[in-house]
C-alpha cells in the first residue's frame, strides 16, 4: 500500500496513520471486552455478598461502570478514525501500471488513419465552426442562459446526440448489457462509496439543502445499485449500460478547452458497468476495452489506446485504459473513452458481496465509457468534415438519422 500511494504521488504517511489507528481500535476493543467480562462477573458476586465485602464490590462496580464507558468511547473513536483514514486511501495500483504523471502513459495500440487535409487541398474547420455552419451547436446562448461551459445542441446537433445514444445502447444491448436510465442525484454514501468524494470532490456539485450530489457519471448510480446486497456467484457477471446526464464543475480547468463543447459542465453519456468475481476482473477489463474499440471503429475515427500512468488514475481505479481520438484542429489525440478496473475497492465501501459455496466475499466492479456525447460529436464533426462545411455521417449512425448520409450546412 505504501508503494501504491508513492506511485500515485499521494500521502504515504496515511498508511502508517491507518495502521496506528487500527492498532488502537483493536487494543481498545480488547480492553472493552475484558472490562465488560469483569463487570458481568462482579454482578454475580454482588448478589451473593454481604456486609463490608458487598460495599467494596459495589464501589468496584461503580469504578468499572466508568471504565467500561471510557473504553467504549475510546473504541468508538478509534474505529471512527480508522474508517475515516480508510476512506482517504486510494485503491492499490496494479503492478503493471506505468509509474508517473499524466504524460507518462504507455501507448498500447493505434487504429485508423489520420487524414492529411493539406493533401486534400483544404484547411480543416474546428468543431465549433462546423457546428455553427450546420446549425448544430449554440454556445453563445448556452452562456447567456447558464454561464460558461454550457451549450445548446440544436437541429441536427440534437438529432446527432440521439443517434449516438441509440447506436451506443444498441451495441451494448447486443453485447448482453442491461440498459439502465439512472438517477442523476445520489446520496452521500453512494458518492463516497464509489470514491468520488476523495481527490475528485472539487469537481462534484453538492445540493446542501437536500444533501444530495449531482453525479459526474452514471458509474456512481450503477455501482450503488447493489449497495448492501449479496449477489449469487452464479448470476455473475452482471453488466449494465447506464444513460444519464453528467455534471462536473471542472475545477482547476481554467483556460483549458474553453472553445466549443469539448470540456463542459453538463453532458450526456452511455456508461458500461460490470460486477464480476475478483479473479475475473482483468479479463473483464480487456472485454470492456474491446467494446470501446468496437464503438470508436464503427464511428470510423482514428484513435489510440493508452495505459494510463499511476499518478493519473482516479482513486478507485487499480488500472485504467483510455481511448483517445485524433482531433485534427488540435493536432493531437484527446480522451473519448476510458475503462477502469476498480477491483474490490468500491464493493468493500458499498458493502456489495458475492456468495459462492456458502462463502461470502467482496466482488469486483469495473466501468467503461461507451459514448460521452459532446466529445464524440467533436471528433465526428472534425474527422468527417468536407471542404464545403458539410459532414459525412458514419454508416453506423445512419439508421438513427433517417438514413441521412451527409449533414449539410444551413448557412453559408
Amino acid at each position: 500500500m505504501r508503494a501504491s500511494q508513492r506511485a500515485r504521488g499521494e500521502d504515504v504517511a496515511l498508511v502508517d496513520a491507518l495502521l496506528s489507528a487500527d492498532e488502537r481500535r483493536r487494543s481498545s476493543g480488547v480492553r472493552f471486552d475484558e472490562l465488560r467480562a469483569e463487570q458481568k462477573s462482579l454482578g454475580k458476586l454482588i448478589g451473593r455478598a454481604t456486609g463490608d465485602e458487598k460495599s467494596e464490590l459495589l464501589r468496584r462496580a461503580e469504578q468499572l461502570k466508568a471504565d467500561v464507558k471510557a473504553a467504549d468511547a475510546e473504541r468508538d473513536a478509534a474505529d471512527t478514525e480508522t474508517q475515516e483514514l480508510l476512506l482517504k486511501l486510494s485503491n492499490l495500483v496494479h503492478p503493471d501500471v506505468p509509474v508517473g504523471g499524466e504524460e507518462d502513459f504507455v501507448t498500447l495500440e493505434t487504429h485508423g488513419t489520420v487524414r492529411d487535409f493539406s493533401a486534400e487541398g483544404f484547411e480543416p474547420k474546428d468543431h465549433l465552426e462546423l457546428g455553427q455552419l450546420l446549425g448544430a451547436i449554440d454556445v453563445e446562448r448556452g452562456a447567456k442562459v447558464s454561464g460558461s461551459r454550457f451549450y445548446f445542441l440544436t437541429g441536427v446537433g440534437a438529432l446527432l446526440e440521439l443517434a449516438l445514444v441509440n447506436a451506443a445502447m444498441a451495441q451494448a444491448t447486443a453485447a448482453g448489457f442491461t440498459p439502465m436510465l439512472t438517477p442523476a442525484l445520489v446520496r452521500p454514501q453512494s458518492m463516497a462509496g464509489t470514491g468520488f468524494l476523495g481527490q475528485a470532490a472539487q469537481d462534484v456539485y453538492h445540493l446542501d439543502k437536500d444533501d444530495l450530489y449531482l453525479v459526474g457519471t452514471s458509474e456512481v448510480a450503477l455501482a450503488a445499485y447493489h449497495m448492501d446486497e449479496i449477489l449469487e456467484a452464479g448470476k455473475l457477471p452482471l453488466r449494465y449500460a447506464g444513460f444519464s446526464p453528467c455534471f462536473r464543475r471542472e475545477a482547476g480547468s481554467h483556460g483549458k478547452d474553453t472553445r466549443g463543447i469539448f470540456r463542459v459542465h453538463q453532458f450526456d453519456k452511455v456508461e458500461m458497468f460490470s460486477y464480476v468475481a475478483p479473479e475475473e476482473s482483468q479479463e473483464e477489463h480487456r472485454r470492456l476495452l474491446e467494446w470501446e474499440k468496437q464503438w470508436l471503429t464503427s464511428l470510423e475515427l482514428p484513435f489510440r489506446v493508452i495505459d494510463v500512468a499511476s499518478g493519473d488514475l482516479g482513486s478507485s481505479a487499480a488500472r485504467k485504459y483510455d481511448c483517445e481520438a485524433w482531433i485534427p484542429t488540435q493536432g493531437k489525440y484527446r480522451e473519448l473513452t476510458s475503462t477502469s478496473d476498480c477491483t474490490e475497492f468500491q464493493s468493500r465501501r458499498l458493502q456489495i458481496r458475492m456468495r459462492e459455496d456458502k462463502k461470502v466475499r467482496p466482488l469486483a466492479t469495473l466501468n467503461g465509457t461507451l459514448c460521452a456525447v459532446p466529445r464524440t460529436i467533436v471528433a465526428i464533426l472534425e474527422n468527417h468534415q468536407q471542404p464545403d462545411g458539410s459532414v459525412r455521417v458514419p454508416e453506423v449512425l445512419r439508421p438513427y438519422l433517417g438514413g441521412r448520409e451527409i449533414l449539410e450546412p444551413v448557412a453559408k
